[in-house]
Parts: C-alpha cells; sequence; structure tokens
C-alpha cells in the first residue's frame, strides 16, 4: 500500500505539529547516520527544537566540531557550491516549474493544432474562421510536416515492395554496386601508314631515259 502524500505546510495543530516534530527528528538522524556509513563520507546534523531544552547534535559534540573545522578550512568556492538558501531555493523551484509549464503549454498547443488539423480535413476547409495569423501558421507548419512524414512513409513502403516483387535482382544490383570491375586494358598503337607513292614529273622522265633505267 502507498504512503499517502504529505502536503508541506505549517501544522496548525500544536499537539499534531510536535508528534510530526518528533517523527521527523528522528527520521532525519537517521538518514544522516545512513548516509555518512553508505557513502563514507563525513556528516553531521544540529537541529534546534522549540521543545527540547537543549539542541540535538549528531554523532557528537566533537564530531560536529570535527566536520565544521574542516568545512571552513575549504575553499569558498567549495563551501557555497551546494549550499542555497530559501530565497535561491524557492527561485530554483519557480524555474522549475516554469520550464514544466511551458513544455505542458507546447504540448497542449501541439494537441489542439492536430485536432484542429483533422478537423479541416475531414470539412474539407477551416472550420474556424477566427483564427490569428499565428493559428494558421503553426496548422501549416503542422499540414507541411504531416505530409513530408507521409511522403517519407510512402518512399519507404514503394522500396520495399520492389524489393519483395524483385528479390534476386535487388541482390544482384546490389552486389554489382559493390564490386568494382578490373578496368580494360588500352588498344595496342598501330604503326604509322606509309608515304603515298610520289608521281615523277617531265625532267625527272628524261632523266631516267638518259641513264637507261626506262
Amino acid at each position: 500500500m502507498t504512503r499517502k502524500k504529505v502536503k508541506l505546510a505549517f501544522i496548525e495543530n500544536n499537539t499534531a505539529r510536535k508528534v510530526a516534530y518528533k517523527k521527523r527528528n528522528k527520521s532525519l538522524l537517521k538518514k544522516v547516520d545512513e548516509i555518512s556509513t553508505l557513502c563514507g563520507i563525513e556528516a553531521c546534523a544540529i537541529i534546534y527544537g522549540p521543545y527540547d531544552p537543549q539542541p540535538e547534535i549528531w554523532p557528537s559534540p566533537s564530531g560536529v566540531e570535527k566536520v565544521l573545522s574542516k568545512f571552513k578550512t575549504a575553499p569558498e568556492f567549495d563551501q557555497s557550491r551546494r549550499m542555497v538558501d530559501q530565497d535561491s531555493f524557492l527561485k530554483q523551484r519557480i524555474s522549475k516549474a516554469e520550464k514544466q509549464l511551458k513544455r505542458q503549454w507546447a504540448d497542449n498547443k501541439e494537441i489542439e493544432t492536430t485536432m484542429l488539423m483533422f478537423q479541416c480535413l475531414n470539412a474539407g476547409n477551416v472550420v474556424q474562421n477566427n483564427m490569428s495569423m499565428g493559428d494558421l501558421n503553426e496548422l501549416s507548419h503542422m499540414i507541411n510536416h504531416n505530409l513530408r512524414k507521409i511522403g517519407r512513409r510512402i518512399e519507404s513502403v514503394d522500396s520495399e515492395n520492389i524489393n519483395q516483387q524483385n528479390p534476386i535482382e535487388s541482390q544482384v544490383m546490389a552486389a554489382q554496386s559493390k564490386v568494382q570491375l578490373p578496368m580494360a586494358p588500352p588498344p595496342p598503337l598501330l604503326p604509322p601508314p606509309p608515304p603515298p607513292p610520289t608521281v615523277p614529273d617531265n625532267d625527272d622522265i628524261e632523266m631516267m631515259s638518259r641513264l637507261g633505267w626506262i
């Protein structure tokens, strides 16, 4: 059975507040003892309460003095690195709550725009005539975003169908794209053609007749 969530607020009833103080005081000291043992760290606790004449100290006065002296000798940056007061703690909580609120507002706006998009698609036109330019831009962005998703899905389905219809051909094409064929050797060089025969002119014919060649 889960424990009931406790509302963190000042308890008006004096008796109930005293009982809660005793219970929480004991639980706090137990947690300090556990974290010191499990994590091997030096820790101490000093609790001032309206129901005890002396402050409650853990583990002992000498142990508290040892931890405090070690803390004071540490650099100032290390002392204040994780230290928060009530004001800074509330600012952190407010900042965290504002971030959560912005994120939730964005999620709600996306849901509203998506519902409006489907309503417009079913009606065939814009169902709200009093929409601002910002709302129309968000609606256009939502439609374009879904159209791109549908287009990528169609391309993926078409590619899967092609691979299923021609599994062997697709595997062969994939293998051919990975295999590098060797380059063909260059063709051999041919010898230059012989020069064309020369035709003798009249002077050459006369000279050859004198020499008795013709």
